[in-house]
């Protein structure tokens, strides 16, 4: 099949059935244009409220719902005739001919008339855009628009602009093997260009992204890949040495190793996960760096099934959220995420929270970590447990980055060579 017809496909099951995009790439990985492939996919969900705008502007009339493919093989085109350099005949002929590919010449026609209308009358076209709310102008879904606004009215066009950026590629130095001055001339030596993160003294910033194969010292456990932001978490839960440790919601395991790495002597260290495939990862990435845990499989608010009443002195917890800090990484996020799904998180996150103080020991300290810029998970999550746990209290972090909030602290996303949106927030048991 045809790359075009191929991303139609892949970006119509994305949004009739769910799931992740990066998933849907599996089959296609061998292809001789996989990142061609990945750039269209990828692309047309950074621009999607822009691209599905110019498409209904075009249109004579919309599609039916069982058109997907050909609407989302539309879309691919238009993103590629705006953003990518490939030849625009090329592009419109490729497209024409993946319309049949899909089982549907019959709009083929229609397919080259759409197109080539854009391709004359673009200036126009692209003026439209301007007269339009800011979700189409910025490329957000509506309620999120809306919901970032409210919760950040200083910084909320500067969110969705870094959103919309390429991620850039961070490193973390495993530095048990070595110094991040040391790691960065292993990388230099090699001709990869490198900058220290500004953040966290394990982070390093690839200026142009390279597969894991190609990056030396990743084989060998020098380094991982992680963002800046993650790479926070163990100087603010600061764990001393002897100290019993659990990871919960760990998979894929870099927070776990991290810790590992910046404190050699920790008593013992759990990582706990309810997916049993995901926590694979975690061991694959403790064998990678040389290091040891305990894995557990088990979902957190079950406790008889995975504790064993021994309680810790630390405990991360990394709780699952919308996502809506790293949507520059997974913009897929634009097209799947709901009004509801911030509700829905934000009661999980609470359930998680209440069980695990169960497990931490009176003076032990939870760090509560979200890849979230929405305060309905974050800080209000906090202010609902405060409320319900009497012997809780928060524990102010004293840093040069970040919004203080008034729980926690909330990191939003940066630009080119910064860190995803990311939020923490501190808490201790009386």
């Amino acid at each position: 099949m045809e790359l075009r017809a191929i991303a139609a496909c892949i970006l119509a099951r994305l949004t009739d059935h769910g799931g992740a995009l990066g998933d849907q790439f599996e089959p296609h990985r061998q292809l001789r244009e996989f990142g061609l492939l990945q750039e269209i996919c990828y692309g047309v969900c950074r621009h999607h409220q822009s691209l599905a705008f110019l498409l209904e502007q075009l249109l004579e009339r919309p599609l039916r719902k069982r058109d997907s493919d050909l609407k989302y093989l539309l879309l691919s085109a238009i993103y590629q005739l705006r953003e990518l350099s490939v030849p625009e005949y090329a592009v419109i002929d490729e497209t024409v001919k993946a319309a049949g590919e899909l089982r549907k010449s019959w709009a083929k026609p229609m397919v080259n008339a759409v197109l080539r209308n854009f391709q004359r009358g673009r200036a126009d076209f692209e003026s439209r855009i301007l007269q339009q709310p800011e979700s189409v102008q910025l490329n957000h879904p509506v309620w999120l628009t809306d919901a970032i606004r409210a919760d950040w009215p200083q910084q909320w066009r500067s969110i969705l602009e870094h959103n919309n950026r390429r991620p850039p590629m961070c490193l973390r130095v495993n530095r048990l093997r070595g110094s991040r001055d040391e790691t960065m001339r292993l990388l230099q030596q090699a001709g990869l260009e490198c900058a220290a993160g500004g953040l966290a003294p394990s982070s390093v910033y690839l200026n142009k992204p390279r597969p894991v194969r190609e990056i030396p010292g990743f084989a060998e456990g020098l380094l991982s890949v992680q963002d800046e932001a993650s790479q926070l978490a163990p100087e603010l839960l600061a764990p001393a040495p002897g100290d019993r440790l659990l990871d919960a919601c760990a998979a894929p395991g870099g927070k776990t190793c991290h810790m590992l790495e910046s404190m050699a002597e920790l008593g013992s260290c759990l990582a706990l996960d309810r997916d049993e495939r995901r926590s694979d990862k975690i061991r694959e990435n403790l064998d990678r760096l040389g290091l040891d845990a305990e894995l557990a499989v088990a979902d957190v608010r079950d406790l008889p099934a995975w504790w064993d009443d021994r309680a810790f002195d630390r405990i991360l917890l990394d709780a699952p959220c919308s996502a809506s800090g790293v949507i520059r990484r997974h913009p897929d996020i634009k097209l799947l995420s709901r009004p509801e799904d911030a509700n829905s998180h934000s009661k999980a996150q609470f359930s998680l929270l209440y069980a695990l103080w169960n497990c931490l020991k009176p003076g032990g300290r939870l760090l509560y970590t979200t890849c979230s810029i929405l305060r309905q998970e974050n800080e209000q999550v906090i202010s609902r447990f405060l409320a319900a746990a009497e012997d809780a209290k928060t524990v102010r972090i004293t840093a040069d980055w970040g919004i203080e909030c008034g729980h926690g602290i909330q990191l939003p996303p940066g630009g080119a060579d910064g860190p995803d949106g990311f939020y923490y927030c501190l808490l201790e048991k009386a």
